[in-house]
């Protein structure tokens, strides 16, 4: 750990840089807390500009997988991992074997997974090198791609975030706006049509854009995140990568429900108030895409598809005890999920004064 992370005042646990010469590999490992567990999060692999910039990122993600699995419900810690480089041109057998046997080097004090910019095939490689990597192929005995679940949660979320706002989880004739239709999102927009509801859509990438339209021709399409936010829409869905709600972008914001599977969707602390002075109902982010991540802690056990999808229905009833503690306490939703979250780690983390032979 260095001096700029214990600078940064972060509460980590650990964090690990990574560097292998022979594969090119630069990664870190973060984990921020094994309060309830193995800290497990997944494996990002992106050109960051900087190492600083690469560092902040994981920081962020590893301590939002601790609260996304303590509210889940999970017996797992939060940690995360990112791999500097572009996964187009960086990514080799050599380099994430390496990185797998960074991963085996902690003991299984991190277990990784999939994230941006890695896929179940990369786990596969990964897992060559060590026993703590899941969302692995189900060839190689693992639960496959968890974006199925991701997308199952959100919807959820989406349901229970209706519920509270409009009296009803019934999504039908509702206009949802969903940015970001790769893995998460275009799944989001199958149960979206599903459920009846008119569906606009943004992606940077075109051919995203056209696999969506292919499966779905009566999907909206905007130009850009931009124009999606001033939409007259009922929910906006972010599904691509994280700081899309910032001071401006809530002012504009036309939605009454924000719910999507992007992470760290607010750009700084203080927007979720504004989202709540607004009259708009955040659900975090860290609740509702917490889908894949039961998934692949459901392969820890040996993959059950029916506990796994029966846990991420749950997802709903936790929203709306978050929606409930918030009215309470009259405060914005995000708060009053991390009050659960910290909750229970502090509680389970009291056990440990219990003495136990096994």
């Amino acid at each position: 750990m260095t001096d700029g992370v214990f600078g940064r005042e972060s509460g980590h646990e650990q964090v690990v840089y990574c560097h292998d010469r022979a594969t090119g590999l630069k990664a870190i490992i973060a984990v921020y807390s094994t309060a309830l567990g193995p800290a497990l999060g997944g494996t990002r692999f992106y050109p960051y500009s900087d190492e600083n910039a690469a560092l902040d990122d994981v920081l962020a993600l590893s301590k939002g997988m601790a609260y996304k699995n303590a509210l889940a419900g999970l017996d797992l810690g939060g940690g995360k991992a990112v791999i500097i480089g572009d996964p187009a041109t960086h990514k080799t057998e050599a380099l994430l074997r390496a990185y797998g046997r960074f991963v085996q080097s902690l003991g299984g004090r991190y277990i990784t997974a999939c994230d941006v910019g890695t896929y179940v095939a990369d786990m596969d490689v990964v897992a060559r090198e060590t026993s703590f990597a899941t969302g692995r192929s189900r060839e190689e005995g693992g639960a496959g791609d968890s974006s199925e679940l991701t997308a199952f949660g959100v919807y959820q979320g989406m349901r229970a975030s209706a519920e509270h706002t409009w009296g009803t989880p019934d999504l039908k004739g509702r206009r949802v706006g969903v940015e970001g239709v790769g893995k998460v999102g275009r799944l989001l927009v199958g149960h979206l049509a599903e459920a009846g509801a008119e569906i606009v859509i943004t992606d940077v990438d075109e051919r995203a854009v056209d696999r969506v339209r292919a499966v779905h021709p009566s999907v909206e399409v905007v130009d850009d995140t931009a124009t999606l936010i001033a939409s007259d829409v009922d929910v906006f869905a972010p599904c691509a990568l994280g700081g899309v709600l910032d001071d401006d972008t809530a002012g504009l914001l036309r939605a009454k429900v924000v719910c999507g599977a992007a992470n760290n969707q607010l750009a700084h602390a203080g927007v979720e108030k504004l989202l709540q002075d607004r009259g708009i109902l955040f659900a975090p982010d860290y609740l509702v895409n917490a889908g894949g991540t039961i998934q692949v802690s459901d392969e820890l056990r040996g993959y059950d598809p029916d506990r796994a999808r029966l846990k991420a229905t749950s997802l709903y009833d936790t929203a709306k005890a978050v929606f409930a503690l918030a009215d309470e306490e009259g405060v914005p939703p995000v708060t009053a999920a991390d009050r659960l979250a910290e909750r229970r780690m502090s509680e389970v983390a009291n056990l440990r004064s219990i003495l136990t032979v096994r």
